[in-house]
């Protein structure tokens, strides 16, 4: 299990840095650093850094096999979350949706598309046992 003691990082690409940090500074993350050539924010607790690699940009994103996100174990976060992407206008990949309905693995899910055409995935499972 997690502790608090870790923090998760990705690296990811982006295409200008002015618009990448608009983006995740309106889903609610904080600027951590910003240097030439990358920013780095509290993405959720974790650390995501966007490098400028404008070359490296995917033009025709699908939702798998790369994407990354938040698993959320309480609801009403995820359902915060949400309310705040729809409030702020962050535009949507995939329009909230529920995956594997009936199943033990039933969750609730939405994707945001960054600037960058990064992929975000936020969802919730209704049995938390299903989370890993």
């Amino acid at each position: 299990m997690r502790s608090t003691n870790k923090i998760f990082h990705l690296a990811i690409p982006c295409k200008e840095l002015d618009e990448t940090a608009a983006f995740y500074e309106k889903l609610g993350c904080k600027l951590a650093r910003r240097y030439d050539d990358r920013v780095t924010f509290d993405f959720f607790g974790d650390q995501v850094v966007c490098h400028l690699s404008p070359d490296n940009i995917d033009q025709e994103p699908k939702m798998y096999p790369r994407h990354f996100g938040v698993t959320f174990l309480d609801k009403e976060e995820y359902e915060r979350t949400l309310a705040f992407a729809e409030e702020e206008g962050l535009p949507f990949f995939k329009e909230p949706m529920v995956r594997f309905p009936g199943k033990q693995e039933e969750h609730m899910t939405f994707f945001l598309i960054d600037p960058s055409n990064n992929l975000l995935e936020f969802k919730y499972y209704h049995d938390s046992s299903m989370a890993y």
